[in-house]
């Protein structure tokens, strides 16, 4: 049974007795001293780091005087300058505990397993930079400084007990946490030695997901698409503009209503568009080849690792045919979408001009992603659930069942019943036929 969060925790590794209170990290402070010396002012630094230790050290000679610093001293500004980034160290220090020094950390395992799965595992760098987020912000803080055999099943549980007690995060988000911990503490069985893995045993709070989602219907699009191409996305100008910006503007507005229009029809993910080339569009096979995409400034492989084609309907084609009229930028090697420049779109302003488009477009907001679940739901009344996995680069059928109630069966009921009788008729459901037509003539 799980331990109330808050409640003492030990471990068999014979740590002090900790709480969840206690694992999180201390207040950081320091401040400059000037300690005096036969041979000159020495500035010296105090400080107290996240695990509550406290620490000092003599950063150089002290200037007092006025004018330019002789050379090998320090002003004050400089000695806080020092100080500024002995401090930002501090707070990356986790609580401590009574550990043997020969004994690898949580935080050592934890950097072991962010190289392993970045550079032995190849993993996207977005997924690499999330999985860092989580431990640099979330798990490091509190497990960083402690022993790894000193991590007991207990104190996890105890850790999850207190996340839900919280009420903070969803119940995927903590089960994230528990999955991220379990691998770090598995990759630690291989390289450290470790003997057993205290997340392995755990539960994962318990998600049930509703099945449904935001999605736009053809006319939302068409609307959301007018709204872009219409500039009304774009707050009015403070001034009037030049005749160079006004058109770029314009080129801009139809490439935006472009890019929502295939999101929602061809389903690319937004770094897959941000990659898509030219030479990935096949206007005569009506296909588009999605072979990278594009996240933290590099080109990758796409999420699912494998390479796909996606139909283009009759929407997207006008959209990209459009595009490839354009004075530039529409070689082979071009990209499709572009900034002014020719360079991949900036992500984060294309979102806020989808916003904003969403609002004008009377709209109820959703995420960029949602456009990709339009063409997902559109999909499945279309093609069969194992080439819409295909379509959308899906790794796992699963995920592709997640569309599966808009598949539409509006002759369900009547083929279930013609099964029943059947099956009714040929004795299959154990009821005899007679007594079933004698019964249904009453």
């Amino acid at each position: 049974m799980p331990r109330a969060a808050g409640s003492p925790i030990t471990s068999s590794f014979e740590l002090p007795v900790l709480t969840i209170d206690r694992l999180q990290p201390q207040p950081v402070s320091g401040h400059l001293l000037i300690q005096e010396r036969q041979s000159g002012d020495r500035y010296v630094a105090h400080w107290r780091d996240g695990a509550g230790q406290q620490h000092k050290k003599m950063l150089g000679r002290a200037w007092t005087r006025r004018g330019r610093p002789a050379a090998g001293y320090l002003t004050k500004q400089g000695a806080r300058v020092l100080l500024d980034e002995i401090l930002v160290e501090a707070r990356k220090v986790g609580p401590q505990t009574a550990r043997n020094s020969h004994d690898a950390t949580f935080a050592d395992a934890a950097a072991e397993w962010l190289r392993y799965v970045e550079f032995d595992r190849c993993r996207r760098p977005t997924t690499v930079r999330d999985y860092r987020r989580m431990v640099d912000d979330v798990l490091a803080p509190l497990f960083g400084h402690l022993p790894l055999r000193a991590v007991s099943a207990e104190l996890v549980d105890s850790y999850r007990a207190h996340l839900v007690a919280e009420g903070r995060l969803a119940p995927r988000t903590i089960n994230k946490y528990l999955l991220v911990l379990h691998a770090i503490f598995r990759r630690a069985q291989r390289h450290f030695g470790l003997t057993s893995n205290p997340v392995a045993g755990l539960d994962r709070q318990p998600v049930r997901p509703s099945g449904d989602f935001r999605v736009l219907s053809p006319e939302e699009v068409e609307a959301l698409a007018r709204a872009a191409r219409a500039g009304a996305h774009r707050s009015p100008p403070s001034a009037p503009l030049s005749q160079e910006i006004q058109a770029a503007h314009r080129a801009q507005d139809a490439q935006d209503a472009a890019i929502f229009v295939v999101a929602s029809y061809a389903g690319l993910r937004l770094g897959e568009l941000r990659a898509l080339r030219w030479r990935d569009v096949d206007f005569a096979k009506r296909l588009i080849h999605v072979r990278r995409a594009y996240s933290l400034k590099e080109e990758g492989v796409p999420k699912s690792g494998k390479v796909r084609a996606v139909p283009m309907i009759d929407q997207v084609l006008r959209e990209l045919d459009a595009l490839s009229r354009r004075d530039h930028f529409t070689g082979d090697d071009d990209l499709v979408f572009v900034s002014p420049a020719g360079e991949h779109v900036e992500d984060s302003a294309l979102r806020r001009r989808f916003y904003a488009a969403l609002k004008q477009a009377k709209i109820k907001h959703l995420r960029f992603h949602d456009l990709r679940h339009s063409f997902g739901t559109l999909a499945v009344q279309v093609f069969p659930l194992s080439d819409v996995k295909a379509y959308m680069g899906h790794a796992d059928i699963a995920t592709t069942m997640l569309y599966v109630h808009h598949v539409p069966q509006h002759d369900a009921a009547a083929k279930l019943s013609a099964a029943v009788t059947q099956a009714a008729r040929s004795g299959g459901l154990g009821v005899d036929p007679a007594r079933l037509t004698d019964e249904g003539a009453h």
